[in-house]
Formats: structure tokens, sequence, C-alpha cells
């Protein structure tokens, strides 16, 4: 059984896996909200069974029943092992599954805001919830070091229950590395992000204003999904004024993120979320793209300061306009050699079949017991 918070996830995270999992003979059943992506749930080979769930709901009756609905789905389909994504269904999904004898195997795509914060009582409950709900499970994926570091140093997990994976890894045949457009009068940033606060848009937006007070011509693309029903997105009042800024455009939703990847001549993620390791890095990464990144766990741990990218400070827009200053000062012929630099990183460390092997040999493993 696969189960993350989306079918978005499933789709757009995890296609390899699952295509290998299947032609190792896998029978697949992904338990998901519904969705629009249930149908390519299916088309890609897995039986789709709805879950009801509230991704970011915090009523402690509702998240006590989506424990329980997560059980009653177990205990009806009897899977022999439950892969799982995202904060909740890693943690209810090993609650639930725990009684019932069936093994799980959590992927840590990030801690999520509310561990971040723990010196609330929010924090409080999900450190909580992490010591029980991982208590005993092993193997727990972890995407980053500082979430290892702060699951160990918490006594959440202990040192043999954590095996480390490179992200969600890249397909990089299907991302493969592209040329760079023939140079133009400006350089062209691309962010690819949902348009959460944390994600860092406010940021990189004064960041521009900034670069044009230092008259430092460049131009913005974001491309990501604004939903104002999700809390933590940026005021629509506020995107609504930024989309009147000159060489700022935002994309609400493509199909296939590759031609923006290859149009780009770097990628910027501002981010202070509380991150794994971030998709669209890799991605950039394997298309052969420099990055310019926060210093903030899961961020920083995908590029090499200098080599393939730079860093600028966490939440710090002066900051951020200095890198994308310094690569457009670095001029055409430095940036495709940390384009070159970051593609072969990403063919090193990011390759998609490091984290297919990884289940493999946890799925075998199981098998054995």
């Amino acid at each position: 059984m696969l189960t993350a918070n989306t079918g978005f996830n499933l789709v757009n995270f995890r296609a390899g896996l699952i295509a290998a999992l299947l032609a190792d003979g896998h029978e697949l059943v992904a338990l998901v909200p519904p969705s629009i992506h249930d149908g390519e749930i299916a088309a890609m080979g897995c039986r789709v069974v709805p879950l009801k769930m509230d991704a970011r709901g915090l009523n402690p009756l509702s998240e006590i029943a989506l424990i329980w609905r997560m059980r009653l789905a177990f205990r009806r389909l009897a899977p022999d092992v439950v892969l799982s994504w995202t904060i909740k269904n890693n943690l209810y999904g090993a609650l639930a599954a725990r009684p019932l004898g069936i093994p799980v195997v959590p992927n840590v795509t990030g801690l999520g805001t509310a561990f971040a914060r723990r010196g609330s009582m929010l924090g409080w409950v999900a450190g909580r919830l992490y010591k029980r709900g991982l208590k005993g499970v092993a193997p727990v994926f972890v995407q980053n070091a500082n979430d290892a570091e702060l699951l160990l140093d918490g006594g959440f997990l202990t040192a043999g229950q954590i095996k480390s994976l490179p992200g969600s890894g890249v397909d990089l045949v299907r991302f493969a590395q592209a040329p760079f457009a023939p140079s133009r009068a400006q350089v062209r940033f691309l962010m690819v992000a949902r348009l959460l606060r944390d994600k860092g848009v406010a940021d990189l937006v004064e960041a521009l204003r900034i670069m044009r007070r230092w008259d430092v011509e460049a131009h913005v693309t974001v491309l990501g999904a604004f939903d104002d029903r999700d809390a933590g997105m940026v005021a629509a009042r506020d995107l609504e004024s930024w989309r009147r800024i000159d060489g700022l455009e935002f994309i609400a939703h493509v199909a296939d993120v590759r031609p923006y990847l290859a149009d780009a001549d770097c990628i910027v993620l501002p981010s202070y979320y509380a991150e794994g390791l971030p998709r669209s890095l890799l991605e950039a990464a394997a298309t052969g793209r420099p990055i310019i990144t926060t210093d903030h766990p899961g961020c920083r741990d995908a590029i090499v300061p200098g080599q393939t990218g730079l860093l600028c400070r966490v939440r710090d827009p002066n900051d951020l306009a200095r890198a994308m200053t310094e690569m457009i000062g670095i001029g055409p012929p430095a940036r495709i050699d940390m384009g070159n630099a970051a593609r072969r990183r990403a063919e090193q460390f990011f390759d998609e079949r490091l984290v297919i092997a990884a289940y493999r040999r946890e799925l075998a493993d199981l098998s054995e017991d």
C-alpha cells in the first residue's frame, strides 16, 4: 500500500518507484484523498482507495477519526507493507498499522512547520506524535542531515532506525541536461514552488525590487499553484499586486516543467519551509542549471556553494538580491560551468535509481522476516 496526503504526490514524485515495484511483480494499492489525479494513479497501475482527510486539519477529534479510517482500511485491505509519505500519513499510518502487525516504511519528506515550532503547544504535540508514531518503526527514510539530527537528538528515533535517501530522487533520463538559451539582454530566473509564504515568494519579489534600485536588470518567472483555501499561501491581494511588476510573471500550472527549466539561466528557491530535499532543485540540477537557494535544511543539501550554485541567508531579500546579482555578473560561461557541475552531482547523488534500490532492499528484507 502507498499512502500520501495527495494523489499529486504519487503522480509527480513516486512514478519511477511505482513503475519499478510493478515491474518487480508487486500489487499496489494507493490510499489517498480523492482528487483529479485518481485516473492518473490508476493508469500507472495502482488500485485507488479513497481516504477522507484534511492534510492541514488540527481538530483533535478529526485527527483521531483519520487514524481510525486508516486502521479500518488497513484491516480491510490487509497490505503486506505500507509505504508512506507526508507527515500525517507517516505518523498516523504507523499508529494505525501497529496493532495490526503491518510493517510501515515512512519517508520523512520534511518534518513540518508544526515540528519546527518546538516552543509552542502545537510543536509539543507534533513532537509527541513523532515519538509515539515512529516508535520501533524501522527503517525510517530521512532526506536531509538536519532532520536526521533533530530526530536523533530529540529522542524521536534511534540511529538504527534512520536511513538516508537523496530526496525523492530524479529521473535523469526524463530530466536530461538541456543546453542554455543563446545570450539575451536579461538573465532569466525561475522559481518552481507552490505559492506558500514559507517558500519565500515575497522575498524573491522584494529581491527583484532591490535589484532594480541597484540598476540590475533580470527577468523572474514564478511557476507554481495558488490555492486560496490554504492558509499557508501568500495573500491574494499581494499576488495581484505582484502581477503588475514589470519583469515578473506568475504561471499557475503546467503539465510539463521541463521546457521552463530549459529556458531558465538559473533556478531560485528562497525557502524557509520545512523541506526534505526539494524536488524542484533536484530537477534543476538534472537539467544542468545553477541554483540559488537559502542556507536552510534541505535546500543547502541540494547544492555545493560556489560550484553548483549560490547560497543566501534565510528570509533576507537583500542577500538574495546579492546572490542573484552575483549570478548575473559571473556571465554565461561560468553559469554553464555551474550547470555542468550540477548535472554531474545529480548523476552521482540524486539519481532516482538510488531511491528505488533502497526501497527494493527494504522490501526484500521484510519478505525474509
